[in-house]
């Protein structure tokens, strides 16, 4: 396996690390161009766990030898893979704090199954409605895994879920829970909930019932009988401040509450996700 040292990040083997914009690294046109990043051992080992090729690994010299259990297991799933050595002080211009958590690992992106395929065994499902916010995603990814649910299923518009700071803070779960994106890319002009146009009749098509986890006059308490007792469920989620569209929710079958008390109306999309799989689990 390759060991390289790196004097600068100038160099151009870690584009992937330090040049490549949002947009590249998110490719989802062209996914056989496309890489992700992971951070940490317990994440690289996790994305490896899940059959994720990787492309490099970067890191400071004091982490080989705490790291080499992954070393050895990537050099002998990957010999060809290199892995680039930099010194502190560039790692540090590079993340914009002391690398603690060991090594940065660039992987390929895979292709993203269809819908069909990711919810084919699946009882409960987690819609994410143009979540923006990479700590929320990845939150409710670690709470999915925890807790029981079959996939996640994040809307155009929605954060990248392989994005790095959505897989640190799902601890790698974003590869242990299936996923993929739900609805065409649509003209902005369209609004927030175009998804929905498609996407709910799809789920329907596939055996789901669909709830809109929203406040309404019309909403039912999250321990509702009857929505416990639906065989297949997707819950649909809205991002922070604006929640779900009013279109997608007049178009789920159900609108769902968490009850609450001290006039406290609604909980963080991260909290509520997890309260709504808890409740909801098998």
């Amino acid at each position: 396996m390759p060991l390289v040292e790196i004097s600068t990040l100038d160099d151009p083997r870690l584009d992937a690390y330090a040049r490549l914009t949002d947009v590249q690294l998110r490719s989802r046109l062209e996914p056989e161009r496309g890489v992700f990043i992971a951070e940490s051992g317990n994440v690289i080992e996790r994305a490896l766990e899940a059959g994720m090729q990787p492309l490099s690994l970067l890191m400071e010299a004091k982490w080989l030898d705490a790291l080499q259990p992954v070393i050895a297991r990537i050099e002998a799933e990957h010999p060809e893979v290199p892995v680039f050595v930099a010194p502190r002080e560039e790692l540090a211009r590079l993340t914009g704090f002391e690398l603690t958590r060991g090594a940065l690992a660039a992987f390929k992106r895979p292709a993203p199954p269809s819908v069909a395929d990711v919810v084919r065994d699946a009882r409960l499902v987690a819609v994410l409605e143009n979540i923006t916010n990479h700590t929320n995603v990845g939150a409710i990814f670690r709470s999915a895994a925890a807790l029981g649910v079959d996939a996640v299923l994040v809307t155009p518009e929605c954060y990248d879920p392989l994005y790095r700071r959505a897989v640190r803070v799902s601890m790698g779960t974003v590869f242990q829970v299936p996923w993929t994106r739900i609805g065409e890319e649509a003209d902005p002009r369209a609004g927030k909930g175009a998804w929905a146009e498609d996407g709910l009749p799809l789920l329907r098509d596939l055996g789901f019932a669909t709830a809109a986890m929203a406040l309404s006059d019309d909403s039912v308490p999250l321990d509702d009988a009857d929505l416990a007792a639906e065989p297949k469920l997707a819950l649909v989620f809205g991002t922070e401040g604006d929640g779900l569209a009013p279109t997608t929710i007049a178009a789920c079958d159900y609108t769902v509450r968490i009850p609450m008390q001290h006039g406290v109306d609604s909980l963080n999309v991260a909290a509520a996700s997890a309260v709504a799989f808890w409740e909801l689990r098998r």
